[in-house]
């Protein structure tokens, strides 16, 4: 007997569907880094949505918080992964005859039970590519020039990549005399600058503040002595990359701890000026203290300039000791990701992703059914060609219907073909992109009549695939 109760459709919260607009922005979006990533030689990689818990363990009391774990059919402990990181460290310690370095790059859906907020999912995508088995400061580079490589390739133009060290921010540390121990509350309020400013960090190092809900965040208790240190290291100006690194060593000069971290930072900026990255795009940042339960040395972001309030959209830094849960030793990597549903609303509020719904060039109205055959022959010639094309299958016959439809799913062109065209052995073009364009007629009318004859016209049928493929070349 069927079941006659109604299920509202609707969404889990902190999820969402992809409508074919937005999944053809994306999918270009994909293509175009994947593209960058393969000219780098990364190699792809997929691995599975499910790993077991004690697989995804073990990387920060954050990302601990955040996971998605249950039983599976045979009653073991899993859990949906949260990164494409953990998952990779696990592949190279299963995997001992990959290739070393192992240059990867793998793109799919990450969940983590955040608190659902605005931009803020429990699935999202992630597009990675990392570097294993090299401890050089040449794949630190190499992936700070992808990420400015990928978001050139993308159509951004306003962007600042910014990188610094874990290790200078340990430095710091001996630099005010602050307990390691208390490193990771110490940059995690660091962390905030960019949100709440100087003053709010200096707020918060010291006996704390009330947010803007109201809520008592405490303070840390640190010295005032302390915290203007912390201050001045803050305040180092920001310039090109020799100038930072200059500042930072003046700064240390008496911090023995540091003398690595900027040699490091100093090889990768000599690489990066040699390669002839401006500083205006890849800037050395002191002030950065991202994921440092993770990484290990140099750390990376990226932000849209023109889009700040969507934060980092590609992130990451060198973490050398991500295997050593699986092998009992350190095994160096670098690598950076993209948030592609983030850095995706950033370029459709720019302007710089398109959503048009259809993935087809032309659409080939049907008029007269009865030579259904004769419409099927005409879509396949052009597919065949190379032009992507539907045929109309709906049930309307009107032809104001069927372009209305063209015009909703944005098809550049359409195909008219009734029983006078038939008759005439001829079809007619509809440029529905430039009709689109065309300046109102009442207002107009003589640049209306002139532009009117170059949104419809009639061919003969046998050169209607090389009068499309012409079009779509002028388009």
């Amino acid at each position: 007997m069927a079941d006659d109760r109604i299920v509202e459709p609707r969404l889990l919260r902190g999820f969402r569907d992809y409508l074919p607009g937005q999944m053809n922005a994306r999918l270009k979006m994909i293509d175009t880094i994947r593209r960058v990533y393969e000219s780098y030689g990364f190699l792809p990689l997929d691995t599975p949505a499910l790993e077991y818990h004690a697989t995804l363990m073990g990387y920060g009391e954050d990302n601990a918080k955040q996971i998605f774990d249950f039983e599976n059919p045979e009653e073991e402990h899993v859990a949906l992964r949260f990164d494409l990181t953990a998952p990779l460290a696990r592949v190279v310690a299963q995997y001992p005859d990959l290739p070393m370095p192992f240059r990867r790059y793998q793109v799919g859906p990450v969940w983590r039970a955040d608190k659902p907020d605005a931009g803020r999912y429990r699935e999202f995508t992630q597009f990675d590519l990392d570097s294993v088995g090299t401890s050089s400061s040449a794949a630190d580079t190499e992936i700070l020039c992808g990420m400015y490589d990928t978001l050139r390739a993308l159509g951004i133009s306003s962007f600042r990549v910014r990188f610094s060290d874990r290790n200078v921010l340990n430095s710091l540390l001996d630099f005010a005399e602050i307990p390691h121990a208390s490193s990771h509350a110490v940059f995690r309020i660091l962390d905030k600058l960019e949100k709440i400013g100087i003053e709010g960090i200096t707020a918060e190092l010291s006996n704390g503040r009330v947010d803007v809900s109201g809520d008592k965040i405490r303070g840390l208790g640190l010295a005032a002595s302390q915290i203007d240190r912390i201050k001045q290291f803050l305040a180092v100006p920001r310039g090109s990359r020799s100038e930072v690194l200059s500042s930072l060593s003046n700064l240390f000069k008496d911090v023995s701890s540091a003398t690595v971290a900027l040699q490091g930072l100093g090889s990768i900026c000599s690489s990066l000026d040699a390669l002839g990255i401006p500083d205006e795009f890849v800037a050395l940042d002191q002030s950065i203290a991202r994921g440092l339960d993770y990484y290990t040395g140099p750390v990376f972001e990226a932000m849209l300039t023109d889009a700040p309030e969507f934060g980092s959209v590609f992130g990451g830094g060198r973490y050398d000791g991500l295997v050593a849960r699986f092998l009992g030793r350190n095994i160096p990597a670098v690598g950076a990701a993209i948030g592609v549903d983030r850095l995706l609303a950033a370029m459709v509020k720019l302007g710089l992703a398109g959503t048009n719904p259809s993935t087809a060039q032309v659409l080939v109205t049907v008029m007269e059914p009865g030579r259904i055959v004769e419409y099927e022959k005409l879509t396949r010639e052009l597919r065949q060609a190379g032009i992507s094309a539907e045929m109309y299958l709906g049930e309307e016959r009107g032809l104001t219907k069927q372009l209305a439809y063209a015009n909703r799913l944005q098809f550049p062109l359409a195909v008219l073909i009734g029983s006078d065209e038939f008759q005439r052995g001829e079809v007619t073009i509809r440029n529905l992109k430039r009709g689109a364009e065309l300046p109102d007629k009442k207002t107009q009318r003589e640049e209306w009549l002139r532009l009117s004859r170059t949104v419809q016209f009639a061919v003969p049928r046998g050169d209607c695939v090389s009068q499309i493929r012409r079009i779509i070349s002028e388009l």
